[in-house]
């Protein structure tokens, strides 16, 4: 973590150094959450249009890959008051635990984020402050060959967890003896990290298990519908999922579905890849809401926005910057260039997005009806230690370290000791609502 600081700030200090002090244009700095490949050279063709049009220049930072990585970067370059970088890129789990480092943005973008889901609107508020701008949706959803589905005689996806499970379980029997040994049911993101707190979640909440701890700070995740919905996804492991799927993070979950699986949890961007020219699977799949159960469908909110640091030296030109990078016409273009799931509802209508991903058009409705969040903004700056503690817990019961019930008393206690709250049990429909 010293050297990624070191990096970072030797990056900031020699464009100072080599900045002419007198009628230069003006030079942000840039420190993305989203660092792919793909998606740093579409921000960095973005980053050059916008100093095109406004004649501001702006350096995208380095950072390192994982996402703990990343936000223990961001917190020591912040907490060091020093200027440093102009711009954030900030996870939505990350918005109170960063808070007191950014300027309020909402009398900048009050229209603007009228136009948003106003459930993507409030994850990045505080105290009816806006602490960064969203400029990426995000929701875990199914992806589905379609001709296996055909093959096997199904009319459709699963609708629940159980269907997908017999499903999976049929086409994989199929599948390998017809030759394809290493074909599987369903892979999803089962490794001790961040996406496993959003698998898990997924799991419980759309079987009534709650959110972990509830808005109102009452831990309820020592319930019956949690503890059922992790003893069912510990019997895929090694059944219709890989015994090594306790490992997968979300880009080994897209290797093996495209080398052969028949469902897999992701989130909309692994379209991309899905449908690469020379995919095996490219055009026999689609993407559809994730199973549910007794209390409907649903899939983790995930994204990112963009926050202006109050030591910026450049505070207005950070915020055109935030303003260019969530415009409408350049979230249309990255919708349909990187397949990154925009937040402006009326996207999700505009015929230039949805025909390079037509699964698209199922995402406006799951947006608004079918979201359940982390509870980032209940827990605040204790949240790492809440996913932590979450991800151990159910990652113990996946590798059959423990039985469920025990982690989940074991994890309760915990979660006491962490937040203080009280226990309590989960609070009916977890779902997000307008």
């Amino acid at each position: 973590m010293a050297a990624a600081v070191c990096i970072v700030l030797l990056s900031l200090l020699l464009g100072s150094c080599t900045r002419p002090p007198v009628r230069e244009p003006v030079t942000l700095t840039l420190l993305e959450e989203w660092t792919t490949k793909t998606f740093n050279e579409g921000r960095q063709q973005e980053l050059q249009q916008f100093s095109q049009e406004t004649g501001i220049k702006v350096k995208l930072l380095p950072s390192p890959e994982s996402a703990k990585e990343k936000l223990a970067l961001w917190q020591e370059l912040l907490r060091s008051g020093a200027s440093g970088p102009d711009v954030y890129g900030i996870d939505v789990i990350w918005t109170r635990i960063l808070n007191e480092y950014f300027i309020d943005l909402k009398p900048y973008f009050a229209h603007e984020i009228s136009l948003q889901f106003p459930a993507i609107t409030a994850s990045y508020t505080v105290d009816n402050k806006l602490v960064a701008v969203a400029y990426r949706a995000d929701m875990g959803l199914l992806f589905y060959r379609t001709d296996l589905l055909r093959q096997y005689g199904y009319r459709e996806p699963p609708r629940t967890w159980d269907e997908l499970e017999v499903m999976a379980a049929r086409i994989q029997a199929g599948e390998r003896a017809a030759g394809k040994r290493e074909f599987w049911g369903f892979v999803w993101q089962g490794g001790a990290t961040e996406a496993l707190t959003c698998n898990a979640l997924e799991w419980q909440a759309s079987e009534g298990g709650g959110q972990i701890i509830e808005n109102d700070k009452t831990i309820s995740v020592n319930n019956p519908h949690a503890i059922r919905a992790w003893q069912r996804a510990a019997r895929w492991v090694g059944s219709i999922s890989p015994r090594t799927v306790g490992g997968y993070v979300e880009a080994d979950a897209l290797n093996v579905w495209i080398a052969g699986a028949a469902f897999m949890r992701n989130w909309p961007t692994a379209y991309v890849d899905s449908q690469a020219a020379g995919s095996p699977i490219r055009n026999k799949f689609d993407i559809t809401p994730l199973p549910g159960g007794k209390a409907g469908r649903v899939g983790t909110l995930g994204g990112a926005g963009l926050a202006v640091s109050r030591f910026s030296a450049h505070p207005r030109e950070a915020v055109e910057l935030v303003r260019y990078l969530s415009r409408r016409d350049v979230q249309m273009k990255r919708a349909r260039m990187l397949s990154v799931p925009p937040t402006l509802p009326e996207l999700y209508d505009a015929p230039e997005v949805l025909e390079p991903n037509p699964g698209f058009a199922l995402l406006r409705q799951a947006f608004r009806t079918g979201i359940v969040s982390r509870p980032s903004n209940v827990t605040g700056k204790k949240y790492p230690d809440v996913s932590e503690a979450y991800v151990q817990a159910v990652h113990s019961v996946l590798t059959g370290e423990k039985g469920a019930p025990e982690a989940a008393a074991a994890l309760e206690n915990e979660l006491v000791r962490i937040t203080g709250f009280k226990k309590g049990p989960p609070h009916g429909d977890q779902r997000t609502r307008e």
